[in-house]
């Protein structure tokens, strides 16, 4: 066989074996579940903004209500499992009202009954953008990990667009325990799991039976033995009279007391002598104590796979100011599978997005110049 043959055949392999398990389009919002786990949560609609690439591909599930917490999650009808392939999540997201505080994220998780998801529902992964104030960031958070809240932060913080645009997050993590974060396709993070989350116990501590000797020198310098005080140190006080000073003319002794000069810093005054100070030869470093292994480290190469098939994805956030708009949420196990959708969809239509964004721009430009006017006529007025 050919070396062009083989390659050519082995791509095809990798497509066959290939999965989506799960890509919500938001054609509807029928298999979407509103939480009852709390009054008052904000509502959904499927919207493709102010402004769009296209209307039908960049429709997608819109928060509609300011100062609102928000709650509904999907089923996924076959459930996930990738033990021994990657896991692959991917969604657009676009925050075009300028969110300046309020998340952007997902959450994927077992099987529950949806009517009852909410903040402290049990979850795999929670993935996707967040900001508030100074704090703009990409959450990849592994949920639940041996308990249920035992939740795991990422250690980096990586941030993301704050434009209007709609932007594209992508993570894949692998069964070598490796992972990549993708923003518009662009690799933004990449490093292991154990290395960046919490997942494991260190394989060694300090010995908690060694003890730092009593005779141990942990002081690194020393006054110099040799450093004598001059003998003419202490020979200027501290303040002396302000030598400059004047009695007012109007100073009456009788009812003021006798004048006498203000104190200044004396010019030539030394300060506290002290000696110099040298490196201590009896010196042995900073003491640290033996390590040893943990007895309560345990090694887990399966962390990258959820012990229960994820059977659900949901969104639980809290907006200060609504319009965000997620679509094309997307969960399989090859990344050029979910990018060739990604590519249909948000590549298909990026730039006409922007298009439409100046478009929509300047046909605003009028209404806002129209309305200063009419404010400046009422300032007038009064």
């Amino acid at each position: 066989m050919s070396m062009k043959l083989a390659t050519a055949s082995a791509l095809l392999a990798t497509s066959a074996s290939a999965k989506v398990f799960f890509h919500e389009k938001f054609d509807s919002m029928d298999k979407w579940v509103a939480s009852e786990a709390r009054e008052g949560l904000g509502k959904f609609e499927l919207s493709s903004g102010k402004f769009s690439g296209d209307a039908k591909i960049n429709q997608g599930l819109r928060s509609t209500e300011d100062a609102k917490f928000y709650g509904a999650a999907t089923e996924i009808a076959e459930g996930v499992q990738n033990k021994g392939k990657d896991l692959v999540v991917s969604m657009s997201v676009k925050h075009e009202q300028g969110i300046g505080c309020g998340g952007g994220y997902i959450k994927i998780g077992p099987q529950m009954d949806l009517k009852k998801f909410n903040g402290d529902s049990e979850y795999f992964l929670m993935f996707g953008p967040d900001k508030c104030g100074s704090t703009n960031k990409v959450h990849v958070i592994f949920g639940g990990y041996k308990k249920a809240d035992n939740n795991l932060l990422w250690k980096k913080s990586p941030s993301f667009p704050t434009d209007k645009y709609t932007h594209v997050y992508t993570l894949v993590v692998k069964p070598d325990l490796t992972y990549e974060l993708f923003v518009d396709q662009e690799s933004k993070e990449k490093g292991t799991l154990p290395e960046d989350w919490d997942f494991l116990k260190p394989k060694e501590i300090d010995d908690p039976e060694d003890k730092k000797p009593a005779d141990w020198v942990d002081e690194a310098q020393i006054d110099d033995p040799e450093d004598k005080k001059p003998e003419d140190w202490d020979s200027q006080p501290e303040k002396i009279k302000d030598p400059e000073a004047t009695k007012p003319e109007d100073w009456d002794e009788e009812d003021d007391g006798e004048w006498e000069a203000p104190e200044i810093a004396n010019p030539e005054y030394k300060g506290t002598w002290k000696p110099k100070r040298i490196a201590n030869p009896a010196y042995k470093g900073v003491w640290k104590a033996k390590r040893i292994p943990n007895p309560e480290f345990e090694d887990d190469k399966e962390m990258y796979y959820p012990k229960s098939p994820l059977k659900w994805v949901g969104i639980d956030v809290w907006q200060v100011e609504s319009g965000s708009i997620w679509d094309n949420i997307i969960i399989g196990d090859d990344l050029a599978e979910v990018n060739a959708i990604v590519d249909a969809t948000w590549g298909a239509t990026k730039e006409a997005e922007k298009t439409a964004q100046k478009a929509a721009e300047e046909a605003a430009k009028p209404k806002e110049e129209e309305k200063e006017a009419e404010d400046d006529e009422e300032d007038e007025e009064l």
